[in-house]
């Protein structure tokens, strides 16, 4: 291995990301962002890294386990290397922001690093872009936030877009409603998560086959909450489920056209959610495209709000398209080249005579060429 190849290996799960690529990602990461600027929601900008005790607050211990840590040379106290951005947006909204008036609507995009990949996700480096709405425990700010999602996505030109909401809460309020111990209420929550019918249904007095209902609501959201319903569950359940039922009919009135599931078992990924939850997917994409919901700050404020995944939301665009540039032949003046961008064209000055403008530009990769006043295509 000669030593240019060997400069350019990179760890695992982290990539270089070149033209047009970079651009498109750009560009992309501010449309969302108008999008949720067009909903009142502020931009904010936390640090990469920070203190570790800090980045472990609230919703951040959590995501513990998936961050990097290091030592800061100038304050001799140990810092992680943020692995999600909620938790920072938590911190702000109780100290830097904590008087500032309710709902708190704020919004972000950055890169975040975590310790190792998933399945689904190989990549350790990637953008989060998402919003939180802080401080308003009504239905009508879940729908909001699901609707913010499936709009901002929508005017992106992601296709297919369909949203899975979540109950993490519901089984284990149906395990104590039911009186079970916490060793069969741990099995039953695994069993249902895994989607394991025979695990579930091992359970006596009735037990197993609620569970195996509640495993077998899962569908389209009117389909499902209908079985949900049906069920003899616990009061507090029920008033999770009847809960949800609200949302959703918020949700048909702010994002009609969307298309709604309910999994009222599921709870990976939502390790720090206590509501209403739910997981973005695009038809024909590897992964989730994001995931939100509610979840409690270390004041005891309620947020909803939800987290875009760059690298999944790149693979559910249509495929970035090369930049159009017009080759500038040396000789060219300033003013000449000014009057080329003044028409909305990128320009790629040449620095050296050439007999063949027309290779040139096609050599350098240029869409155009300026020739005799006139911008003409290169091809």
């Amino acid at each position: 291995m000669n030593e240019t190849s060997h400069i350019g290996l990179l760890p695992n799960g982290l990539a270089d990301t070149l033209s047009p690529d970079a651009g498109y990602e750009s560009a992309s990461i501010e449309g969302l962002m108008s999008a949720f600027a067009s909903f009142g929601y502020d931009r904010i900008k936390p640090p990469l890294v920070e203190f570790e005790e800090s980045l472990l607050d609230g919703p951040g211990q959590a995501v513990g386990s998936d961050m990097f840590r290091l030592m800061d040379p100038v304050s001799q106290r140990m810092m992680g290397v943020r692995p999600d951005i909620t938790p920072q947006i938590a911190r702000i909204a109780v100290t830097r922001m904590a008087n500032a008036p309710r709902p708190l609507r704020l919004s972000y995009g950055g890169q975040v690093l975590k310790v190792r990949a998933s399945q689904l996700r190989t990549e350790r480096q990637f953008t989060q872009i998402g919003v939180e709405l802080i401080g308003a425990p009504e239905l009508a700010a879940d729908a909001e936030v699901v609707s913010l999602a499936w709009r901002a996505l929508s005017d992106l030109g992601v296709g297919g877009i369909s949203i899975d909401l979540n109950l993490p809460t519901l089984v284990p309020v149906v395990c104590a409603g039911l009186g079970m111990a916490e060793a069969d209420a741990e099995r039953a929550r695994l069993a249902l998560d895994r989607k394991d019918a025979a695990a579930v249904t091992g359970f006596d007095n009735g037990i197993g086959e609620l569970l195996a209902n509640m495993l077998a609501a899962a569908g389209p959201a009117d389909k499902a909450l209908e079985k949900l319903l049906a069920l003899d569950l616990p009061d507090q359940a029920r008033i999770q489920v009847e809960r949800l039922a609200g949302a959703v009919e918020l949700i048909r009135v702010a994002a009609p056209g969307l298309s709604l599931t309910v999994d009222a078992t599921e709870f990976r990924g939502l390790e720090y959610q206590n509501g209403i939850c739910f997981t973005i997917f695009s038809r024909g994409v590897r992964g989730e495209l994001g995931r939100g919901g509610r979840y409690e700050l270390s004041s005891g404020e309620t947020a909803t709000g939800f987290s875009l995944f760059g690298d999944s939301l790149m693979r559910a665009l249509p495929a970035a398209a090369n930049s159009q540039k017009v080759y500038l032949p040396e000789g060219t003046t300033v003013e000449q080249a000014d009057a080329v961008r003044a028409q909305g064209h990128a320009t790629l000055q040449g620095f050296t005579g050439s007999a063949d403008a027309k290779a040139e530009a096609q050599r350098m990769g240029c869409s155009h060429l300026y020739v005799d006043g006139r911008v003409q295509k290169a091809d």
